[in-house]
């Protein structure tokens, strides 16, 4: 059975190698950061790592069966996600679970699970992009055929997620730009865009329902030492967990600083695994997402249909990006966001809906390698033919 799904699996296969070692790391790392969630919840940490190890396993199916599926079948799925995406947050913000002054969750009915919206809508948005900016090619230029309806989207998805979660918020509009410079919307286009996306932040962080958190975070991290120790709490925390790593770690499940810092598990979980597998393993988890990074510019630049290029662009910058930003965090070079590192984290809704993004961009690489397989085979057949043709005279 596991031979037949190997020779039925496509793709990069760098890519797959990146996706399995990411997920071995993400149950150690998780197993060891739960201890004291487990005891305040009453439970033995095997419980939550076999719970995270679930999500785990259905992510994959979830990137086996996206990988299969033809990447240009999400076209037309993006439109009926939109749908669905923009009620969702909007029922998060007004019905949603709240948790440190944020509705970002839904709690799903029978399950005791909750779903962030901002997930969906991450995917919905840049599926949706990809399609409109190839479908608007002709009139790329057009102000009202072209700008409006794709910076509308963009926009409105923005405000709806930056109402409670402004860093989500932030890195979907920076995706949303480069996939725009991508798909040709003209500079002044994209600088009004800037401008304006400038103003809406500006109204979010001063004027917006997380104003106070905002602006004490910022003042936080660049004023350290004006501010009370509980303001600081988490960097500090994150700080000595990096600090105590050395060179290679206190080794697997000996984190002390698991017992102290907020969020170990998810938010602050880079911080975790270079405390146990010191700067050595810190270097090696960048280097897997740089790498992915330089695989899906590869599919980008190879790919034959503009779709494809623009989708594995969109998603894999945003996977890149989010794990970036919360590397940032957990090492004291941005802000606390919030952000979790993708497939890595702790988090049900988080790692489906990466797989998912996974997946596609494994479906893209499919079509490449189909598309010069072809190529390739077309090349030997006009060869053939070539040397079949008899000598004159």
């Amino acid at each position: 059975m596991i031979k037949d799904i190997l020779n039925h699996t496509r793709g990069d296969r760098w890519i797959w190698l990146i996706i399995i070692l990411l997920s071995l790391l993400s149950v150690l790392a998780v197993y060891s950061a739960t201890g004291t969630l487990a005891y305040k919840r009453g439970v033995g940490s095997e419980s939550l790592m076999f719970k995270h190890l679930l999500f785990i396993i259905i992510g994959f199916v979830l990137i086996y069966f996206a990988h299969l599926l033809n990447y240009r079948y999400y076209g037309g799925i993006s439109k009926i996600l939109m749908i669905i995406t923009i009620p969702l947050l909007l029922y998060t913000l007004l019905f949603g679970s709240t948790m440190n002054d944020a509705s970002r969750w839904i709690a799903i009915p029978g399950t005791g699970l909750t779903f962030q919206t901002s997930d969906l809508a991450k995917l919905a948005l840049i599926t949706f992009l990809a399609r409109t900016l190839t479908k608007k090619q002709e009139n790329i230029k057009d102000v009202k055929k072209a700008f409006i309806p794709i910076m509308g989207s963009v926009c409105l998805v923005f405000i709806l997620i930056g109402l409670a979660n402004l860093s989500t918020a932030l890195m979907l509009f920076g995706v949303s730009i480069l996939l725009l410079l991508i798909g040709r919307i003209s500079f002044k286009q994209i600088a009004i865009v800037c401008v304006g996306g400038a103003a809406l932040l500006a109204v979010l962080v001063f004027y917006g329902p997380r104003r106070e958190t905002y602006k004490s975070r910022i003042h936080a991290y660049f004023n350290p030492e004006m501010q009370h120790a509980d303001k600081t709490f988490q960097q500090d925390q994150a700080k000595i967990a990096v600090a105590s790593g050395g060179i290679l770690g206190k080794g697997p499940g000996n984190s002390t600083q698991r017992n102290f810092l907020p969020h170990p598990y998810s938010d602050f979980i880079f911080a975790i695994i270079i405390e146990e597998y010191g700067m050595v393993g810190g270097i090696i988890v960048v280097a897997l997402y740089l790498l992915l990074m330089f695989r899906i510019i590869k599919i980008v630049t190879q790919a034959p249909k503009a779709f494809g290029a623009l989708l594995a662009a969109g998603l894999g910058f945003s996977l890149t990006i989010q794990a970036l930003a919360n590397m940032a965090v957990a090492v004291n070079l941005f802000p606390v966001t919030g952000v979790p590192l993708p497939l890595v984290s702790m988090g049900g809704t988080s790692i489906l809906f990466t797989s998912v993004a996974f997946g596609i961009i494994l479906s893209v690489s499919k079509d490449v390698e189909e598309y010069k397989a072809d190529l390739k085979a077309t090349n030997k057949e006009e060869k053939v033919i070539v040397g079949e043709i008899p000598a004159v005279g």
